[in-house]
């Protein structure tokens, strides 16, 4: 499972840029994850804030 870290979140759109399946998307100061997330970890590694994380 996909969990955002809304306090470390700065809403930069960096992971919405890079998901396979665009299951990520900004809206206005909200990230909203999507059931077609795979969890693959792409957008962990991209947050500058260490924000997203994939929990097992």
């Amino acid at each position: 499972m996909l969990t955002v870290n809304r306090y470390k979140c700065c809403y930069c759109g960096a992971c919405v840029s890079v998901c396979p399946t665009c299951a990520l998307e900004l809206v206005e100061t909200w990230l909203e994850i999507s059931a077609d997330c795979r969890e693959c970890g792409i957008c962990t590694k991209i947050c500058p804030v260490g924000a997203l994380e994939v929990e097992a």
